[in-house]
Parts: structure tokens; sequence; C-alpha cells
């Protein structure tokens, strides 16, 4: 396992970072204390959750993961071994994530009431990152609309020095370390490192998608983390588990997230099966192991200082973890890139 600075902050974090958006609802408590124990074994000391997870997002499982991280916490003792990231939900409808059903907002005093809430359940006094986890602006998330931005509704929206303003107060009082972005644009993020030049954290870190079949990061987003030093936190490496070849065709294996809870709509765009048939022949033709293969592209990209793994099994876990083995070669890159030029970005 190698380690890289996060952002600027001086923070060592291992390429492969935990995630941990399955525990509570996927997994058990004890599978996911059993992942973090296996996971720390490997030498992975990044864990990442969020107030919103476990996923899908439900009012019965609001809160669960950050729990399950706290209760492992609490039991091993291990708070001081790891970098603990967490997330504040941005603007949404959904009524179970603040009180009364109000609207979720980036407002000051909505980030105080996640966070403390965060902390409770994780069982800490303070998180090494405190992530957005979307903007409070409006603009396409999660896939939806493609890369086509076409309007500005600004009339509304929290003004992100407010929110990088308040959590600068929670800075200064110890509860957060450093801030990070997430699901965020090349806009969004020089526009918190403007935000910085005036006071504000400066941003360390970016989680946003970013996989071989979604590498519209590297269209402008790339040179903004290299040259500033704002570290990729690449979230879905395995683009939700299309990249292993299990949904091909239709196909809907028992147990698996998209036959549990058909969120797939992202991977399930026109083109999607073919690129990913072609990169399943490549790792065929070199042998090497599908997934290896996906997460090993991710985690060599020179602008990713982390890889964010997920599994719902010890099995799966060790197959990511073990990808640290896999060697991107020049040679192999060539063919890597010989495909995307061909299918490019079918998911983003």
């Amino acid at each position: 396992m190698q380690y890289r600075e996060l952002g600027r902050t001086g923070i060592l974090v291992s390429e492969l970072c935990l995630g941990t958006m399955t525990f509570g609802q996927q997994n058990t408590e004890a599978e996911g204390h059993a992942q973090l124990d296996l996971a720390l074994e490997h030498g992975v000391n990044f864990i990442d959750t969020a107030e919103l997870y476990s996923i899908p997002p439900r009012a019965e499982t609001y809160g669960a993961t950050e729990t399950i991280v706290g209760s492992w916490l609490k039991a091993r003792g291990s708070r001081d071994k790891i970098v603990l990231a967490s997330k504040v939900v941005g603007r949404s409808s959904s009524p179970w994530f603040r009180p009364d059903g109000e609207e979720a907002r980036l407002t000051p005093r909505q980030i105080r009431y996640a966070l403390e809430n965060s902390l409770r359940r994780l069982g800490t006094d303070y998180l090494d990152l405190y992530q957005l986890h979307w903007p409070d602006r409006k603009i396409g998330l999660f896939g939806e609309g493609g890369t086509t931005f076409t309007t500005v509704s600004d009339a509304d929206e929290v003004p992100l020095e407010e929110t990088l303003g308040v959590l600068g107060d929670l800075v200064a009082e110890g509860k957060i370390r450093h801030v990070g972005l997430s699901n965020e644009t090349a806009w969004g993020v020089a526009k918190s490192l403007a935000c910085a030049r005036e006071g504000a954290p400066r941003v360390a870190s970016i989680q946003n998608a970013y996989n071989l079949i979604n590498r519209t990061f590297e269209i402008g987003l790339a040179e903004m983390a290299l040259r500033e030093k704002v570290s990729l936190l690449a979230y879905s490496p395995l683009a939700q588990g299309y990249l292993t070849g299990k949904y091909l065709n239709g196909a809907r294996p028992a147990g698996a997230r998209t036959t549990l809870f058909n969120r797939g709509q992202r991977y399930e765009k026109p083109g999607v099966d073919v690129a990913v048939e072609a990169y399943l022949n490549l790792a065929k033709a070199e042998g090497i192991d599908p997934v290896q293969f996906a997460l090993a592209f991710v985690t060599s990209r020179p602008f990713v200082t982390s890889n964010i793994i997920g599994a719902t099994s010890v099995e799966q876990l060790m197959t990511a973890l073990t990808s640290v083995k896999v060697q991107i070669t020049p040679e192999l890159e060539e063919k890597i890139n010989a495909i995307h030029q061909v299918h490019s970005n079918p998911a983003p």
C-alpha cells in the first residue's frame, strides 16, 4: 500500500480508501466491522462515510453507516490510526435529513446540525475531512443530464462564501481538520479556491466519480487537481459494478445492488455494454482479473490521491485490496486509451 498527501494538508492517506455506504443495509454491523478490520490489516488508513448513508437513502437507514463505523471505532480503539472523512448532504427535499422535514441546504445552521449528529454517531469529537456531498446550487448530479450545462439559476443558492465560512469556523473550533468537495464542477473548485484567498479554509479534495467508462474528470478538473493540489478521491471505480460485466445484456444477478435497488441508471446508457465488453476482453487478454484491472487503472492516475473501494463481502474486498499489486504499464495504458478513443465516456 502506498500513501499520498491529501491536498496540501500534510496528511498521508492510503492509495485505497474504504467506502462504507453498504453498511447498515446490504451489510450488517458485524460484516461492516469485518471489512474495516481487513482494510486496516492491509494498510488502509482512510475511511469515507456520509450522513446520507446507507445507500439507497431511506429514512429508516439514515445515519446507519456512521453508527456502524462509530461502533467499530469504539470497539477497536482505532481512531488515531485512521483518517476519517464524512459528508454533509447538499440541497435535498428528502424530509428525513433535517428536523420537521425542512429542505436540506448548505446553510451555517444546517451544517452545524449535520456535523454534530455525525460526530455523535461516529463517537468522535473531530473529523479529519468534512465534505460537501453535492453543491447547494442546481446542477446536473449523478449522471443526470450528461455533461451539458445550459442555464444558471442562482436566485436562492446558498453562496459558497457562506458555506465555506461556517466550515472555517468549525476548523477553528477543532471539530473538523480539513474541508472537501464532492460531485463538484471545475467552476465550483475554482470558486472555492478563490474563497480561500479571502480567508475561507482551502479545500483539500474533491470526491467525484471516475472510472474507465466515465473519465470526464480528465476534462478540466484533472489539471485543476494537479496544479492546485486538490486531491481527487475517486468514487465508483467499478462503475457501480458494471465494469465487472455482471450486468451485461440486462443480466440481474441475485443479491447485486442494481438487482436489489434498481439504481443503476447512470451506467445503463447507450454504448456502455460495448465499452465494458472491450475492457473485459482486454483484461482477459492481459491475464488480469477484471475488477483489479479497473481498480488499478483508477489508482494509477497521477491526479488520483485515493481510490474509494467498496464491497459487500470480505472476499470482494480482498480482491479490491490486492489490486494494488497490478501495474498499468505504458503499453497497457496505450491499449486502454485506444478503447477510450472509440468508446469515450458512455456513462458520464
